[in-house]
């Protein structure tokens, strides 16, 4: 049994005890007893133990008991931090602002969502033309009592007079799918069940497909889905009656299978995939019932969709023979790549186009920031599109006959706002800002490049209050992902606002394994590769203190699920770096992942132990879980995961936890915060993410040493 052993400053007279480890006075926290079992897995002839398996037993009762004992010790310290309190009032003040959506028509109406401030959930609105009155129409708040029921995807038919939405329950990513009549808000068929990463697609007014797996034998938290599959589910009929379109064959076995109906009505899309990178692309002629499927792209050596399409032509977005992608047409009649032809070609930026009101807006990326040029569908430019500023530009989507597009801008200071964009003559309006209580004015936002180990430039925006000093004592929150070929924007955040008006330094680097520069930059940090990942986010922080921004004492890293991996394997490769170290839902034990639920799809970016010895040594070598030392002082650590994330199995957590909590020396505490009903973070309620960035932001100011906020003495640490 460890003893971790730490002093509270409460303001009140300490009780004195002997702590028979290293004789100090303190109040003793004692980790809950993690009994450990002799799983030995074997892999090319080495021998792995595996102390903790039974922690992966979600349905346990021992695992269930082990959760509770480990909430009671964490949220036991937690209590104990003396501007916790302070810390959630604060976000919640801040919190409390009306946020709405852009606006968008089906049928008769136009919808758009609004949240009034602390609502758990997102309202949806509606009003009946331009001068009908505002009306509820959806209010997710109702599915549950304590909002932890969210809506997923929303899709209506044709004509607007129906809709289908799905709904998590618990942060599940499973699904079930209601059918609504939209004029008398009534639900019209019995409930789908047991859907699974899938979109929900009309065909006409008749019906829609979506996705789903078989439902599996075992714990359906935790364990593996591989066959995806594809249903047609027309009205009037009961679900075991829908249609099954494609993966129900051994030859169309793929781990995610997308479908999509284009908006003529023509085609059937469908991308099959077996990695979270690189997709098949196959169409079937809707308005032929004797159509066969037909394949444009029968690898799934690039990541290619389709765009739109008129009449035949289809305009497919592709990064086969173009890294950073490129909009080529081609005629459905004979749609393989040898007949592309380039719309918009691939420059050294990466694009991601989106199409409205009859035209193509490319959006690239230079240095993570938004550039948006508009053109015609024949390949014509147009104008390069104003925005407020610098940062992240997103939407410019719509209907083909729709006039007015819509567009959202933000930044790490600037508060999300929506614009009115005209597709004709390019003029931008302000459609809504936010009247949050945050004076942007008296922020800074910069980017630096800095050095990685290899020599590589990697950017990084480091953002905090005008006029700081450099003193090497700033609270400073290190934040990345590298990974998926996802690329971290400009993008503003209550939670990072908060931290910010407490004098901490918001530091976010782009690191390979993301999408900032294209396929090469993901490639860059993918398998046997993946260390280049880890050496940058080191070299950040490296730099941050080299530069003054901060030190090892006053340094925290951050990041979640392949940014959770990120942390974890940092914070064991050089547990010198930072002071705190904060994985969330992470995904630490990479021998494993891939047979958990959909795990298997990340073997693009990991790879897995059974690939080859070179690259069972490679992911043993880094894996967090494995590489737990006895006798090394490790940062302060606090795990969170939630009981019903299903996408990153919490096992995960709790094995890093349990590794930590038996072998970590020195008194920096290793607590594991589990969110009950709660997933991978897709849903979150406000009420309970509130509370999670109050116990993020309070257990790292704590154990960076301070007793008060920052904002009220600067000074004041220990």
């Amino acid at each position: 049994m460890k003893i971790l052993v730490i002093v509270f400053f409460t303001g009140i007279s300490l009780v004195s005890c002997k702590n028979p480890l290293n004789e100090k006075t303190s109040n003793l926290v004692t980790y809950p007893v993690t009994k450990t079992v002799d799983t030995v897995d074997t892999y090319f002839g080495v021998e792995v133990k595996d102390p903790y398996r039974w922690l992966e037993d979600d349905r346990s009762a021992e695992t269930e008991a082990w959760v509770k004992s480990q909430n009671v010790v964490t949220y036991g310290y937690l209590e104990k931090i003396p501007f916790r309190t302070e810390l959630k009032e604060r976000l919640k003040n801040l919190w409390n602002y009306e946020r709405i959506s852009a606006p968008f028509t089906e049928g008769d109406y136009t919808y758009f969502s609004k949240n009034a401030g602390l609502q758990n959930q997102s309202v949806y609105y509606r009003k009946k033309g331009e001068d009908g009155e505002t009306e509820l129409f959806l209010d997710p708040n109702t599915f549950s009592e304590d909002g932890t029921t969210s809506l997923g995807a929303m899709s209506f038919s044709d004509n607007g007079k129906l809709m289908a939405y799905s709904i998590s329950e618990g942060g599940s990513d499973w699904r079930k799918i209601v059918v609504m009549d939209v004029e008398t808000k009534s639900l019209i068929e019995d409930t789908l069940v047991d859907v699974k990463f899938s979109s929900i697609s009309w065909y006409k007014n008749e019906g829609f497909y979506y996705s789903s797996y078989d439902k599996p034998k075992g714990s359906e938290l935790s364990a593996k889905t591989d066959q995806h599959k594809i249903y047609y589910h027309e009205l009037g009929t009961t679900q075991d009656q829908d249609q099954l379109i494609y993966g129900g064959a051994p030859e169309e076995k793929h781990r995610y299978i997308y479908a999509g109906v284009t908006e003529d009505n023509r085609y059937l899309v469908i991308t099959p995939r077996n990695s979270t990178t690189g997709n098949k692309l196959i169409i079937k002629d809707l308005t032929n019932p004797q159509s066969e499927f037909v394949s444009i792209l029968d690898d799934t050596e690039s990541d290619s969709y389709i765009l739109d399409t008129r009449g035949s032509t289809l305009f497919i977005v592709t990064n086969l023979n173009a890294p950073n992608k490129r909009v080529v047409s081609v005629d459905a009649s004979d749609p393989g790549p040898e007949n592309w032809t380039d719309l918009i070609p691939e420059t050294e930026n990466v694009l991601t186009p989106s199409t409205g009101g009859g035209y193509i807006y490319a959006h690239y990326m230079i240095d993570a920031k938004s550039q948006v040029k508009q053109y015609s569908y024949d390949g014509t430019f147009v104008r390069d599109i104003k925005l407020p500023g610098i940062g992240t530009a997103s939407g410019f989507g719509g209907k083909k006959e729709e006039k007015t597009d819509y567009f959202y801008f933000t930044n790490y200071i600037t508060p999300t706002s929506i614009f009115k964009f005209n597709v004709d003559t390019g003029e931008s309006v302000s459609h809504w800002k936010p009247g949050i209580a945050f004076n942007s004015d008296e922020y800074e936002s910069n980017q630096v490049f800095y050095t990685s180990k290899d020599g590589t430039k990697v950017p990084m925006m480091i953002t905090h209050k005008k006029g700081l000093d450099r003193n090497g004592k700033n609270p400073t929150i290190l934040y990345g992902y590298g990974g998926f070929n996802i690329s971290l924007t400009p993008n503003f955040s209550i939670g990072n606002a908060v931290w910010m008006e407490q004098g901490g330094i918001l530091a976010i680097p782009n690191l390979r394994g993301g999408g900032e520069y294209g396929k090469a930059w993901h490639t860059a940090g993918t398998k046997m590769q993946k260390q280049n990942v880890f050496d940058d986010f080191i070299a950040a922080g490296e730099y941050l203190i080299e530069n003054q921004y901060t030190s090892s004492d006053y340094l925290a890293i951050r990041g979640g699920s392949n940014g959770g991996l990120l942390v974890g394997a940092v914070m064991t490769q050089r547990p010198d770096l930072a002071r705190v170290a904060l994985p969330a839902v992470g995904v630490l034990d990479m021998l494993r992942y891939h047979t958990f639920t959909a795990g298997a799809g990340w073997a693009y970016d990991y790879g897995t132990a059974e690939d080859s010895k070179e690259m069972f040594e490679y992911l043993k070598g880094y894996s967090p879980v494995h590489n737990v030392k006895e006798d090394v002082e490790y940062p302060a650590t606090l795990i969170t995961t939630g009981d019903h994330d299903d996408r990153v199995v919490p096992a995960h957590s709790f094995k890093f936890a349990a590794e930590l909590q038996d072998k970590q020396s020195g008194d920096h505490p290793t607590l594991i915060r589990i969110e009950t009903d709660a997933g991978h973070g897709a849903g979150t309620p406000v009420s309970k993410t509130i509370e999670q960035y109050a116990d993020i932001y309070g257990f790292t100011l704590y154990n960076m040493g301070f007793r008060i906020l920052p904002s009220k003495a600067d000074d004041f640490k220990d």
